[in-house]
């Protein structure tokens, strides 16, 4: 299929090779775009785009495409800088941004021109089926039911895909593409020249998890989470469910690779080099960022133990929200008792 793309088109969409093939057709040198009052604002431009994947909701209304090449650029940048950070997270994110970023514009593009970017990604947006293997990498990351395999059509090997979910499967076949090219291979000199960019999207990140989760409070961990703690501690041989629920859980919520190896040095057997790789793995270094599971595979797993009243909250169906229901509790009882303290206090000097 062949199908043209204007400088604004590209834009939009610069992972295609169309777009690639633009600006290097310049032959753009990072160091002299880097010193030029343009580059510098193009450059300001991908750490925004990185900050902005930090985000959980987007907003792609207010992008402005009068600058094409620096929008492609910015695009180029912010993948070098999330290279250059080496945080498997943060990667992750700017792929679901990016790809969430190419399917709000292909609500309005053409429907050839879709055709063709599934296509340059290996899809095809009219087929009735793809092969299983195909599919299960498609959907790894799909949390609706409906998506998994059991409640499929399958037929000679293939699964049915209906006409009204072809666009979320280009979606997450975007996400994946751009993950599989990441991170590019730089040098420290390259990461040196981004290195405020880098600084202030590392506060950023550090500022978004404290937002979402505060600093770390092992007291208002969920009862299933201090019940594997506690049996690690007591030397019991953890399944692998157990082990990875854990990390997931101490990695969502902020803890670095340092401070989650540190919990396991609890345990009688601790083994360093065998922990460190399971919990990097686990954290998102071996090239996806897990999540804990929620509150019915934790029962699945026989991992939901110890029930105390949070946990029966009809609002509460995953080990994070206990955790941020307790913390909050906490922190109100503690500003209650402090405002009681200090009203003891004006009473006996009253």
């Amino acid at each position: 299929m062949s199908v043209e793309f204007d400088k604004k088109d590209l834009a939009k969409y610069p992972f295609l090779k169309e777009a690639q093939n633009l600006v290097s057709e310049r032959a753009y040198s990072l160091d002299s775009l880097l010193n030029s009052k343009s580059g510098a604002l193009i450059a300001k431009k991908a750490s925004d785009r990185v900050k902005d994947a930090l985000n959980s909701n987007f907003v792609f209304e207010e992008i402005r495409l009068d600058f094409p090449e620096g929008e492609i650029l910015s695009y180029a940048i912010a993948r070098i800088i999330v290279s250059c950070m080496k945080e498997r997270q943060i990667t992750d994110r700017l792929c679901r941004y990016e790809s969430e970023r190419a399917t709000f514009f292909l609500q309005t593009e053409k429907q050839d021109n879709k055709k063709y970017i599934a296509e340059t990604l290996g899809l095809d947006l009219d087929a009735e089926k793809i092969p299983v293997a195909k599919y299960v990498e498609l959907t790894a990351h799909l949390r609706s039911s409906k998506w998994q395999l059991v409640n499929r059509d399958l037929d000679s090997g293939c699964v049915y895909i209906h006409k009204d979910e072809s666009e979320e499967l280009l979606k997450e076949r975007i996400k994946s593409v751009l993950q599989s090219q990441l991170p590019l291979p730089v040098t420290d000199d390259i990461c040196k020249m981004l290195e405020i960019f880098i600084t202030g999207i590392s506060t950023a990140y550090q500022e978004k998890v404290l937002e979402q989760f505060g600093d770390i409070d092992e007291g208002s961990f969920p009862p299933c989470m201090k019940a594997i703690i506690q049996a690690v501690t007591t030397g019991t041989n953890i399944p692998h469910t157990a082990r990875f629920s854990l990390t997931a859980f101490m990695h969502t919520i902020g803890m670095d690779i340092n401070q989650i190896v540190e919990v396991y040095t609890r345990a009688p057997d601790f083994d360093v080099e065998k922990t460190m790789y399971q919990v990097e793995h686990i954290s998102g270094r071996g090239g996806t960022e897990y999540t804990p599971p929620e509150c019915a595979t934790m029962k699945t797993y026989g991992l939901c133990v110890n029930q105390d009243q949070i946990c029966k909250n009809k609002n509460i169906n995953h080990p994070l929200s206990y955790y941020k229901f307790k913390k909050k509790k906490a922190g109100y009882n503690k500003k209650e008792n402090s405002s009681s303290k200090k009203s003891d206090e004006n009473k006996e000097t009253g």
